[in-house]
């Protein structure tokens, strides 16, 4: 089982096992491979996944969730929730935001549930009104400062159904330029545009 959070494009897996998706990042020149956990090392990880020089992280302890919690104590946590919707035809909603194709998604509000703020994100940022909640789907997290933090936003993902014809309003004070339903055979196009973690999620569609 692994973890994974993004710094910038580079992953950081987190893990109590070397799988076949982890594997060729142990071996590789430009990665970083750490096995053992203590406060230096996490400190170490920390700094080297911020190094030009390196893509890549795996950091492995036997105890997953012993090792999360001392890597996570270094960041500040903001959690957010978000969407994949579906619409009557099938296709994907999108939308540009910052010079990026992304979902809809935001923080969570003091108090608020997850699944409540991930519907309340994608009503405010995309325009619809009509939208169904129907599962969880994922949970990524990325890496960004914000002034002295260094911030984890960890990213609470839900599937969801956009019902009968709707008209799409981006919500232009968070930066949203354009909304898009894109067919899921075109999506490729738009990921080559697109966050990483976004791209994790978009593919979790394509591989259905």
């Amino acid at each position: 089982m692994f973890l994974k959070i993004y710094f910038d494009n580079k992953p950081l897996f987190l893990c109590d096992k070397i799988d076949k998706a982890i594997e060729p990042f142990v071996h590789h020149d430009d990665a970083i491979f750490i096995d053992e956990l203590n406060a230096h090392t996490v400190k170490t990880i920390i700094h080297e996944m911020q190094q030009p020089q390196v893509h890549a992280g795996v950091f492995y302890h036997p105890d997953l969730d012993e090792l999360t919690k001392a890597v996570f104590k270094k960041f500040t946590l903001v959690q957010a929730a978000g969407g994949l919707v579906e619409n009557e035809k099938e296709e994907i909603l999108i939308i540009f935001r910052r010079g990026k194709w992304d979902l809809p998604k935001g923080k969570l509000d003091p108090g608020e549930k997850l699944q409540d703020c991930a519907v309340r994100e994608v009503k405010e940022e995309t325009g619809l009104k009509n939208i169904v909640l129907l599962s969880p789907l994922a949970l990524t997290y990325h890496t960004y400062h914000e002034g002295s933090k260094f911030i984890l936003k960890e990213s609470h993902w839900y599937k969801m159904k956009a019902k009968g014809e709707q008209t799409l309003v981006p919500q232009t004070e968070e930066d949203i330029l354009e909304i898009k339903w894109i067919a899921k055979t075109a999506l490729n196009e738009y990921l080559k545009n697109s966050f990483p973690s976004v791209t994790d999620i978009l593919k979790t569609c394509l591989a259905e």
